[in-house]
């Protein structure tokens, strides 16, 4: 990664092509690297050819972190990363990792669509940062090497590896487990020495990274609602023309239109093949999981976040 020496965003001076650079984690399978791809061809074509995108997948260039400092440098165009890690920068990013705060899909999409999903956006621009859009990232359940979850009680002793976020480890002791962060890159060996006896993730997530193998044990619990976020480096932004940076926007917009749907498909196909390998999948009594949390709900009312949840609710 640090031999990553080109620019993020480079221009040749004599066919007038600038080239937007992507680095992501995630495999050439996923739904967000296929949006990526759809992104980069309709760049190209509302640009007449002018930009065009160029891909490094599985983590070429870094974790999401690395690839953050080197949009914040302008050495990488753009990167995806999960909202949890932002709230280091956002703390209002936490929000997404406090479990069972929207009703359903349509309520979370409401919430992205609406001020508050833009204004989050908007907030990582002190830090050089550009929040272009959200991606779909469903929602996270529990799987597990040893025994079934079916309800908050069976996670007690458990170590579960969880994002790398003060809200993500609170959310798995509020549910009863030992919260064990984890980088993404380390979990198949950490799951399969026992450093973990499970982790949560969605279901193409839990698939294609071959957690399965290992943790036999899926239990959709969907505690959480954590989108992507496509963030691109504020240098590379402001050195596009206005009609660059509309051209990037609108392109970006409709590859969000493509990951969604794509995403259910992905989903749908994950859970069909890691059953059909014999993984035994748990669909819990929700409401088990959502009595365990109310005193964490309860103890964030008086703060600024627990003001933004109030407002997520009423819409």
């Amino acid at each position: 990664m640090f031999g990553f020496a080109v620019a993020g965003c480079g221009t040749d001076s004599e066919s007038k092509v600038t080239t937007l650079r992507i680095g992501h984690t995630l495999d050439t399978q996923h739904s967000v690297h296929k949006a990526m791809e759809y992104f980069g061809a309709r760049v190209a074509e509302l640009s007449g050819g002018t930009i065009e995108v160029k891909i490094y997948p599985g983590s070429q260039l870094g974790n999401e972190r690395e690839m953050i400092e080197l949009l914040q440098i302008g050495s990488l165009s753009m990167t995806k990363v999960s909202a949890s890690p932002l709230e280091g920068f956002v703390p209002a990013m936490k929000i997404f990792s406090i479990p069972y705060i929207f009703r359903d899909n349509a309520h979370f999409w409401t919430v992205l669509n609406s001020h508050i999903g833009k204004t989050l956006l908007q907030e990582v621009e002190p830090f050089r940062l550009k929040g272009l859009a959200y991606y779909d990232a469903g929602s996270r359940s529990f799987y597990s090497n040893n025994k079934p979850i079916h309800s908050p009680a069976d996670l007690a002793g458990m170590k579960i590896r969880v994002l790398n976020s003060p809200t993500a480890v609170r959310t798995v002791r509020e549910l009863g487990g030992a919260a064990t962060p984890v980088s993404w890159g380390e979990l198949y060996t950490a799951l399969q020495q026992g450093v973990v006896d499970g982790a949560e993730n969605n279901p193409p997530s839990y698939y294609l990274s071959r957690h399965y193998e290992i943790a036999r044990y899926y239990s959709l619990d969907e505690h959480t609602s954590v989108p992507d976020i496509m963030l691109m480096s504020l240098r590379t932004w402001d050195n596009l023309s206005a009609q660059q940076q509309a051209w990037v926007s609108e392109a970006m917009q409709d590859s969000v239109l493509f990951q969604r749907q794509a995403w259910q498909q992905s989903t749908a196909e994950s859970l069909a093949k890691v059953k059909a390998d014999g993984v035994e999948v748990i669909y819990p009594d929700k409401t088990l999981f959502v009595e365990a949390v109310k005193p964490f709900h309860e103890s964030l009312r008086d703060t600024e976040v627990g003001a933004l949840i109030s407002e997520i609710k009423a819409l």
